[in-house]
């Protein structure tokens, strides 16, 4: 190299380096004439983003991709945000840590009740898996009820608003106080005649009572003493079920009976459709419907003022006695079939449609729902005699419950809510603790008292 060039290179470095110094003394006022001004970026911690909110999915692989990129970029930013051109990742550096996906209501403030999302159209919804609730395998009390007979048509066993149990064996009722186990007697119809059906009344002290003679009496528990007494049917009244001031019976003679405990008359109305024997009765909780089941596999529905029945459902192929209205939605009734039909079916009978069957694989004798959680118990016969617990809709099996000997004919749920008696032709009645309370659903522990103990209801 000549010393001119040498001279001149050395310039130009001396010259270079003067200019680099000057820039750092004046960065504030150098403008660089390649690259236009940008403010530096601020670059937010992924780990908490809520990429479910704009219905994103969470990045994985492709977080490089162009079209994830547009996409997020639109969503955060709108559509007129600047574009900036893509760079290689350089290993884990500001990688998106992928998160569990969740739907905005698991984000809102207010409550939001899994039958709502499920009809959701806008929303992804998963559910998720809850322990089942620990249900007590035993009855934690034990009554011995000698006479209380084996007979599938009749009904003698029901609970109280205010905690009394009452049961008929033989001529007479006896009448057990839960919050103190005193059982006392209420009334003995003679030699010559037997209890087949008691209904407490919704409120109050009322308890009517249907005979194998045909009659129906009402008491007053409270005094111990007859208020009246109703004629109409020619054979036994095995059903019977109150609604508010109106008692409706259902007897052998294939008849159902409407009864206004205020009027003279023995009935207001009579109501024809069963070609055998009413074997189960239940009024809506509105009181604007009630079902009845027969002997002739029928199950009919009638409304306040009907004489005819306005539904049939004739899909049972044995005597209808299990009846259940829903008390979480409106015009959703349960039934169960005897031994020949083995079925719990479901009917809307708002919209008249038959919503699912479930074989349960024995002669279905009662059926209960829960007041506090949408679950109902049902009791069974031949030949497995077991209570089960069941979450509806989905019909799944909480629990079986074993220990009657005999079929499981008779079932009356506490006032609370929370304890089912059960009663079989091997004259025990059991309490089982099978439902939680309406307060607190603690599905992590087990409910109910565990107070064993055998005792005589006479």
């Amino acid at each position: 190299m000549d010393k001119d060039s040498s001279h001149n290179h050395s310039l130009h470095s001396s010259s270079s380096s003067s200019n680099r110094l000057k820039r750092l003394l004046n960065s504030d006022h150098y403008t660089s004439p390649s690259k236009s001004l940008c403010s530096d970026r601020f670059i937010p911690c992924r780990s908490t983003s809520k990429f479910s909110l704009f219905d994103i999915p969470p990045p994985s692989k492709k977080e490089t991709s162009t079209a994830y990129n547009s996409l997020l970029r639109t969503a955060l930013f709108g559509p007129n945000a600047p574009v900036t051109p893509d760079k290689p990742s350089s290993g884990n550096i500001f990688r998106y840590k992928t998160e569990t996906r969740q739907n905005m209501h698991t984000l809102s403030p207010f409550l939001v009740h899994d039958d709502d999302l499920r009809h959701d159209t806008n929303y992804s919804y998963t559910p998720v898996a809850k322990p089942n609730r620990k249900i007590p395998k035993s009855p934690f009390k034990v009554l011995d009820a000698p006479a209380l007979q084996d007979d599938f048509y009749l009904n003698l066993v029901d609970w109280s608003s205010q905690d009394v149990m009452a049961v008929g064996l033989g001529s007479c009722i006896y009448l057990w106080n839960a919050s103190n186990s005193k059982v006392t007697t209420l009334c003995d119809l003679g030699i010559d005649d037997y209890v087949c059906s008691v209904e407490w009344a919704h409120h109050g002290t009322y308890i009517a009572v249907g005979t194998s003679k045909g009659k129906v009496k009402i008491w007053d528990a409270s005094q111990c003493k007859t208020v009246r007494t109703m004629e109409g049917h020619r054979l036994r009244v095995g059903a019977l079920a109150w609604s508010s001031s109106i008692l409706s019976s259902g007897g052998r003679d294939k008849s159902i009976f409407q009864r206004d405990i205020r009027a003279k008359d023995n009935f207001i109305s009579k109501m024809s459709g069963h070609k055998s024997e009413i074997c189960g009765l239940k009024w809506s909780y509105d009181n604007r419907e009630l079902a009845s089941g027969g002997n002739d596999n029928k199950l009919l529905v009638w409304n306040q003022h009907s004489t005819q029945p306005v539904l049939k459902y004739c899909d049972h192929t044995a005597a209808v006695k299990a009846i259940a209205w829903s008390p979480h939605a409106n015009g959703l009734l349960a039934s169960g079939g005897g031994t020949a039909d083995r079925c719990i079916r479901f009917w809307n009978t708002t919209t008249d449609s038959r919503l699912s069957c479930m074989d349960t694989g024995s002669q279905v004798c009662n059926l209960v729902w829960s007041k506090n959680v949408n679950e109902l118990v049902s009791t069974h016969g031949y030949s497995q005699n077991q209570i089960v617990v069941w979450k509806y809709p989905s019909m799944s099996k909480l629990t079986t419950l074993m220990g009657h000997t005999y079929r499981v004919l008779y079932l009356a749920i506490s006032p609370d809510g929370q304890t089912i008696v059960t009663g079989a032709g091997d004259e025990t009645l059991r309490f089982w603790n099978v439902f939680p309370s309406q307060k607190s659903q603690n599905t992590d522990r087990e409910i109910g008292a565990f107070s064993h103990g055998r005792t005589t209801i006479r």
